[in-house]
């Protein structure tokens, strides 16, 4: 099961105003002539990747990049314009509006940086809310709810409203909202980027616990490296549309494919290269003090 893919997308498109019924968007004069045309956008371009079950797949990239727009066609809050999505065996872009809402409240549960909590419900009503429009009992989508707000470390807030939580705690909730309804896999369009800094570091270490224990395939957008390489088995690097590097975090950080790839990972490197520089330092230092104490012990 390990190796299972959950996710594959194959040549996926999304032109913005253009009409690509008649395009062969494999054509790159047709779609230099799309792009000439100055009110479309080329928004996503033949992206190609596949996500494995139970892991945690990063997309980063620019504002512009692209990558919010990918996330959103995964399910169809925007339309493709071409290519074929699978997410757990599911041709997406096969399945008509019936079939795509119960997909998604069943298949994929989704967590903006917005929270869209619902202000007059308390929290266990707003975690509870997927369930409610599955049509499951009061008694047990609350059983479930609480469950869930206890995972994410909320007990004690069931009844507060949204407005009185902190934005830290508000995220909390929206995840809490994905994970009741057991879905899986989880889309995460940049969910802490509008979090204090301190409180965002709290919920990356509360979504890695989370996927310790419940091994959701997580396709996960921001355009912070150090989130990247925290969270992420795979990423990739978005520009323009287009994937210009996918590959372990480790592998990107270590070789950069081309220039652009270079300056996202090039302050990261510079301080790793820097802290192992230091570290080398100390311990020559370390070294030549035991020296001149005539206590140096061979421990090889």
């Amino acid at each position: 099961m390990a190796n299972d893919i959950a996710i594959k997308a194959s040549e996926v498109w999304k032109v913005f105003d253009a009409d690509t019924e008649d395009v062969d968007l494999t054509n790159e004069r047709e779609v230099a002539e799309i792009e000439d045309i100055e009110e479309s956008v080329v928004a996503v371009r033949g992206v190609n990747f596949e996500v494995v079950s139970g892991e945690t797949f990063i997309v980063m990239g620019l504002s512009g990049s692209g990558k919010s727009t990918l996330i959103r066609c995964l399910t169809r809050l925007l339309e493709p314009s071409d290519g074929t999505i699978e997410i757990e065996g599911v041709n997406v872009l096969e399945l008509n509006e019936s079939e795509l809402i119960e997909f998604r409240r069943y298949k994929v549960g989704m967590v903006f940086q917005q929270y869209g909590l619902l202000p007059h419900r308390t929290v266990l009503d707003n975690v509870a809310f997927g369930l409610k429009i599955r049509g499951v009992g009061k008694k047990e989508r609350h059983e479930r709810a609480r469950e869930v707000i206890n995972t994410v470390g909320l007990s004690g807030w069931e009844m507060r409203h949204p407005a009185l939580l902190s934005g830290g705690m508000r995220q909390r909730v929206g995840i809490a909202r994905a994970l009741v309804i057991d879905p899986p896999v989880m889309l995460m369009d940049e969910p802490f980027s509008g979090l204090d800094p301190l409180i965002r570091r709290e919920m990356q270490d509360e979504l890695v616990r989370l996927q310790e224990s419940m091994h959701k395939t997580i396709f996960f957008v921001t355009h912070d490296l150090d989130e990247a390489l925290r969270l992420g088995d795979h990423m990739a690097v978005m520009k323009a549309g287009e994937f210009v590097q996918v590959g372990t975090p480790t592998d990107i950080l270590a070789d950069p494919a081309d220039e652009y790839v270079e300056r996202f990972v090039r302050d990261k490197r510079r301080q790793l290269e820097a802290a192992e520089s230091k570290k080398s330092t100390k311990s020559a230092s370390k070294d030549v003090a035991i020296d001149k104490g005539g206590e140096k012990t061979d421990v090889s």
